[in-house]
């Protein structure tokens, strides 16, 4: 049952911290999961969340810490020892580890590795530190379970235990050849029903899934994505195994890359947090808003070059917002659809066949509200052709705002732009301005003005 945090019970902590009731506080929290008391904490300022993070054990906090947002984690760390910090790392897997104390400044990195009791645990940080944390080599863990294809099953049981030991998770058994290639993976049945005299390179599984340490993180969750992986062992540029990454870390990347879509798509230029400062909110939305401000002022000098047809059509200028807003979601709705498809790659490039299909759809649409609007203009104004004018206009306005809509995340994705920009303001602004040229030129062709 999930845990729900109540004022009561944020009352209860912050009484028993000020009587320094540590026992009682230990008692309450003992059995909550480490995510609950990351929750609890944020609800407590920084001191009353402090001194509860030093009456628990290392082996719950180490947890907590992951969970904590990312200030308040900040916060807790300078009010802690490098000793003390060292003994959280030390309780934590090594790819978490190394996302704490790449947090630190690096002369309180430095002493921190140097307090750790483990040094071979200190040594894998170190190492995985290399790595950019938008890769392979930076998400991955070092903890894994590895055998060596000229073992038998026998000295591989008694190998695999004492690896296992540092390991929370087994999801896989990776076989190595003497030079610590990967070779492949290890099935737990076919260990189980093989003689214990049986050499590992008889029965292991040769075809298996695994990145190296330079790839990319997105495209590491789109391989466990697309093959349903738990775990996906990472080589060097030599093929040697040096690290695994697990669906966790994966589900966090997938999240990340899903919040800076949406709000790339928002118009928000940089990654925010609803409880970042005023100033960093301000920063992170006010370009596009600038760029939107610029565009719709061009779009401002077609309306005023056309006052001459307003004055004579003046129901022309009535459907100016009907046009931007129709043009605008038309837009929004195709590039949504590519960029989509270029995510989950089921769209990888430009394909005759898919925009085709978007064009007929976009004017099967166009014309259904074309005609609609042409009855209604009809029956309201009784100006048959400037009705007649506007649902072409209409036509060939959503025309062009699903080709630009389909054609533009394509070609941002080609030239390793981020896709997900498409599907906004820049999509909504453009539209305005060459709708609107597009809308009084037909209208011009058709009514002679």
């Amino acid at each position: 049952m999930e845990f729900k945090v109540s004022r009561e019970f944020i009352h209860q902590l912050e009484e028993l911290i000020v009587k320094k009731n540590d026992n009682e506080l230990e008692i309450l929290l003992n059995d909550l999961h480490h995510a609950d008391i990351a929750e609890i904490l944020e609800e407590l300022d920084f001191d009353e969340a402090t001194y509860i993070f030093k009456v628990l054990d290392s082996d719950k906090t180490a947890e907590i810490l992951l969970e904590l947002e990312e200030d308040l984690r900040e916060n807790i760390l300078s009010r802690l020892s490098p000793k003390e910090i060292a003994e959280e790392l030390d309780e934590l897997e090594t790819n978490d580890a190394a996302d704490i104390i790449a947090e630190l400044s690096q002369e309180i990195k430095a002493e921190v590795i140097s307090e750790m009791v483990d040094v071979e645990h200190a040594k894998d940080i170190v190492e995985l530190l290399r790595y950019d944390e938008n890769t392979a080599g930076g998400l991955m863990g070092k903890e894994l379970v590895k055998v060596n294809e000229n073992w038998n099953v026998l000295t591989c049981v008694k190998e695999m235990r004492i690896q296992a030991e540092n390991v929370s998770r087994v999801h896989s058994i990776y076989v190595v050849d003497d030079e610590n290639r990967l070779k492949g993976r290890l099935s737990l049945k076919d260990l189980l029903t093989s003689s214990t005299k049986t050499q590992i390179g008889d029965v292991y599984i040769r075809k298996l899934n695994f990145v190296r340490v330079d790839t990319e993180d997105v495209e590491v969750a789109r391989i466990m994505q697309k093959y349903d992986l738990e775990a996906i062992p990472v080589v060097d540029e030599l093929g040697r195994l040096v690290g695994r990454i697990t669906i966790d870390d994966i589900v966090d990347v997938i999240k990340e890359e899903a919040d800076k879509d949406y709000q790339l798509a928002a118009g928000i230029t940089q990654d925010v947090e609803s409880n970042d400062s005023v100033l960093e909110l301000t920063k992170a939305r006010l370009p596009w808003l600038l760029i939107g401000m610029v565009i719709e002022i061009v779009a401002s000098f077609v309306l005023k070059d056309n006052e001459t047809a307003f004055q004579k059509y003046s129901t022309l200028i009535i459907f100016v917002p009907l046009l931007s807003a129709t043009a605008g979601n038309i837009g929004v709705q195709a590039s949504a659809i590519v960029v989509q498809g270029l995510a989950n790659g089921t769209l990888k490039e430009f394909s005759k066949s898919y925009f085709s299909k978007e064009i007929t759809v976009s004017m099967i649409s166009g014309s259904i509200i074309s005609l609609l609007l042409l009855g209604y203009h009809s029956l309201m104004y009784q100006q048959y052709m400037v009705g007649m004018a506007i649902s072409i206009s209409m036509i060939v306005v959503i025309m062009f705002a699903a080709t630009l809509g389909t054609l533009v995340p394509l070609f941002l994705h080609k030239n390793k732009i981020d896709p997900a920009i498409a599907t906004g303001p820049f999509i909504t602004t453009t539209n305005d301005v060459f709708g609107i040229m597009l809308y009084f030129g037909v209208a011009k062709m058709i009514l002679g003005f």
